[in-house]
């Protein structure tokens, strides 16, 4: 399999299904979402289990605008969208990153139909309306335990502390 440019693995939403269509080629497609604000070695592990399940890993990012939504703190994401794609483009695991602006990637998912829908481990997933559309065209969905002691939230309280000291 021919590995990407970083650049070439950020696909514009526009350009998202003819790009997952591609990568359908050489097998599974997984599909996972997230802010990713600040990445460390709980979202490390986590995609790279996630792509292990397929062929292919495409992340949905959460935009700027559907990150604030989130009610994660007036000031997240502390990274821009742009900045966060990159660095999640930058990782081996990540096959292709696009954008969504909407509060979950529920019209995402349903264009780009994944093979495989992952999600974090404190997930219901037959409560997702996610799950139902991917299980309705016959793929899977499934969460991935946390890798326990990391979190973006934790680690930004951390640093304020620390700095505040």
């Amino acid at each position: 399999m021919t590995e990407l440019s970083l650049s070439a693995k950020l696909c514009p939403r526009d350009q998202a299904v003819q790009a997952v269509q591609g990568l359908r080629q050489q097998g599974p497609v997984v599909f996972t979402n997230g802010v990713f604000d600040v990445l460390h070695r709980g979202h490390a592990t986590y995609l790279d289990q996630a792509r292990q399940l397929g062929a292919s890993l495409v992340v949905g990012l959460n935009s700027d605008a559907s990150a604030k939504r989130l009610g994660k703190g007036p000031d997240r994401p502390l990274n821009n969208e742009v900045d966060r794609a990159v660095l999640l483009a930058a990782l081996a695991s990540v096959s292709l990153v696009t954008w969504f602006e909407e509060d979950t990637p529920l019209q995402l998912i349903s264009e780009l139909k994944p093979d495989v829908l992952v999600k974090g481990g404190d997930y219901d997933m037959d409560r997702l309306a996610e799950t139902q559309v991917v299980r309705a065209y016959g793929g899977r969905a499934l969460a991935i335990p946390f890798v326990d002691g990391y979190s973006t939230s934790a680690l930004v309280n951390q640093i304020r502390r620390a700095t505040a000291s």
